[in-house]
């Protein structure tokens, strides 16, 4: 083989190798759990329907720092950062897992971003719901392990003004856009079973609406 043509072959394998590393390293930060999907909405108006709707109480003695946030989920990632390299696409993470690039679409209400700091991480079940549906008689531990549950479809990033719009709303007050009406509402009674937390009257009629029409 001539001398010319051996040097193109070599300059073709080293730059196809090279590719191939940059495409490693850049894909290193990118990887992604998947957003736990709630449970089916036949077995949503299942369990709502044993739900004894009762009244909530201790609102007055909520307060947010009972429910420690955030903690360390996995390596360099606390329960924030997780949830927005979870939740997002093509994420790059930095050492810290910091997101330093990717896209994220709100699921409330359609907006997107390439910027996860404009972004916040959404209790579906408000914290404060959570304390006067029965978490004002759980440990610092429970309530922990339920602010930063990564397990069931109680967090999820996004935008910061739908956030902001549903505070601490229970279905009956506050409901994402329609399209994910169905999904929130599974989400919602999947976490409130799993945790024992109770619902009231209005809040039950909403969901068992939702979920008939699912």
């Amino acid at each position: 083989m001539p001398k010319n043509r051996i040097a193109r072959a070599i300059c073709a394998f080293v730059s196809s190798a090279l590719l191939a590393m940059v495409a490693l390293l850049a894909g290193s930060g990118t990887a992604q759990a998947a957003l736990p999907t709630p449970i089916a909405a036949s077995t949503a108006r299942s369990y709502l329907s044993g739900m004894t709707a009762t009244a909530e109480t201790h609102a007055s003695t909520y307060d947010r720092d009972l429910f420690p946030t955030w903690i360390t989920i996995s390596g360099t990632c606390n329960t924030r950062e997780y949830v927005i390299k979870r939740d997002g696409t093509s994420v790059v993470t930095n050492s810290a897992c910091t997101a330093t690039s990717g896209h994220w679409t709100s699921a409330y209400d359609g907006v997107t971003t390439t910027n996860a700091s404009s972004f916040d991480i959404d209790h579906l079940v408000p914290l404060a719901e959570a304390w006067a549906s029965g978490a004002w008689s759980w440990t610092t531990a429970q309530r922990q392990a339920f602010a930063n549950d990564v397990t069931r479809p109680q967090l999820i990033a996004v935008s910061a003004s739908s956030n902001r719009s549903k505070g601490d709303d229970d279905p009956a007050e506050w409901l994402p856009q329609t399209s994910y009406q169905c999904t929130y509402a599974r989400a919602w009674v999947q976490v409130k079973h799993t945790y024992g937390l109770s619902v009231d009257s209005a809040e039950k009629s909403t969901l068992s609406s939702v979920l008939s029409g699912c």
